[in-house]
């Protein structure tokens, strides 16, 4: 317990999933630190989509008025082929309806706005706190790298990727390449991009565009199959030619687009495996500590969210903490989720030109007589609400 006889939580990282971890379980009377290793709450990456099982965690937090003022709302995802920009086919999310509306968003807007509750809300931040290890137990420590320590009946680990606390939960984590490498870029809009999600589809690469900050700035993340990779991680540059070169032979609005990227970042795909175990005595991990995902279904950011839910309905409940619900909860719906993001890159890089073109030709028809369907096919998805648990 914390001097103020709340439990006391202690929270590894302070990206989306840390800080909404920290904000969910201050809601429900936890005394909570954030431990970050940089030296502000900052994210300068790029843009993200939070669908509506994403956005309820947010409103149920109290945020949905704030979030809905830096987003833009998508109004579908549209399917181009790569020669031209043609549109294949479009996934109308108007009918979401306005209540779980379907939301564009600049990562560092949402960072900023979940830092700022959760100072308002009490939350202690603590920057500068690099950590080596984290250590299971009744009081679980956190081990930092100068040699100080710090302990609390609960540590989440929110630390990403390379997370300290997943190997002493599960051993070391083997990832493999996927042999893709994806280029990430913001660039001012040129092009009077609409409020949609453009996925320009292509042999062996695609390229997803998207809307931020009122229309005024388009997101960009570009996918090419390759033998060769990059280390893994989000900080690598690379010279936008090269990336201008990759995809050359696309039309439409992508040249316009493309001539606006400066310094791209530039990353190799990998798949981890799902972590076996998600927690240990007094120690819980959340987001891509527990199940990084690749970037085809958008939902890195929404499973965060999800996690920040239920792991706090879990620790803090009547009887006491039930970190085994936790994982209960979530690791079904994450793998699932997880193997259809895997399932989707393959389908945007037909090379085949004949059997690009019979499914290119399958999808428009279906999105010519079955709109509803194409969009109902996303319920178990979008329609899932992590705040009905308790």
């Amino acid at each position: 317990m914390g001097a103020s006889g709340k439990r006391s939580v202690v929270v590894v990282g302070g990206g989306i999933g840390g800080l909404a971890a920290a904000l969910c379980l201050s809601a429900r009377g936890a005394e909570v630190t954030v431990l970050e290793q940089a030296e502000a709450i900052r994210e300068v990456g790029a843009g993200i989509q939070v669908s509506p099982n994403g956005l309820r965690v947010l409103e149920a937090l109290g945020l949905g008025a704030a979030f809905r003022e830096i987003s833009v709302r998508g109004q579908a995802v549209s399917l181009r082929d790569y020669r031209e920009g043609r549109e294949v086919t479009r996934l109308d999310l108007m009918r979401l309806g306005d209540a779980q509306s379907y939301r564009f968003v600049h990562r560092a807007d949402l960072i900023e706005l979940l830092a700022r509750a959760t100072r308002e809300r009490g939350v202690a931040i603590r920057l500068l706190q690099k950590v080596r290890k984290v250590v299971p137990g009744p009081m679980a420590r956190v081990v930092m790298c100068n040699g100080d320590e710090v302990t609390a009946p609960l540590v989440v680990a929110a630390d990403g990727l390379h997370s300290v606390a997943r190997p002493a939960l599960n051993g070391a984590a083997e990832p493999f390449f996927t042999g893709q490498v994806a280029w990430r870029a913001v660039v001012p809009n040129v092009v009077d991009h609409p409020a949609e999600a453009r996925v320009h589809m292509g042999p062996g690469r695609h390229m997803v565009s998207y809307p931020l900050r009122g229309g005024a700035m388009v997101n960009l993340v570009a996918v090419e199959e390759r033998s060769g990779w990059v280390e893994e991680g989000w900080s690598h540059t690379d010279d936008p030619a090269n990336l201008r070169r990759a995809f050359a032979g696309f039309g439409g609005m992508v040249p316009a687009l493309l001539d606006g990227v400066a310094t791209p970042g530039l990353w190799g795909l990998f798949r981890h495996p799902v972590a076996r175990r998600w927690h240990a005595e007094g120690v819980a991990l959340v987001g891509d500590a527990a199940h990084p995902t690749l970037p085809f279904l958008a939902q890195g950011a929404n499973m965060a969210l999800e996690d920040a839910w239920a792991l706090a309905a879990a620790a803090v409940r009547e009887g006491g903490p039930r970190l085994d619900l936790y994982q209960e909860w979530r690791r079904d719906r994450v793998s699932r989720v997880i193997a259809a993001a895997n399932g989707n890159a393959w389908k945007y890089h037909l090379s085949n030109p004949l059997v690009r073109g019979v499914a290119h030709l399958g999808l428009g028809v279906a999105g010519r007589l079955a709109p509803a369907r194409m969009l109902n096919q996303f319920d178990w998805l979008y329609g899932y609400d992590v705040t009905a648990l308790s």
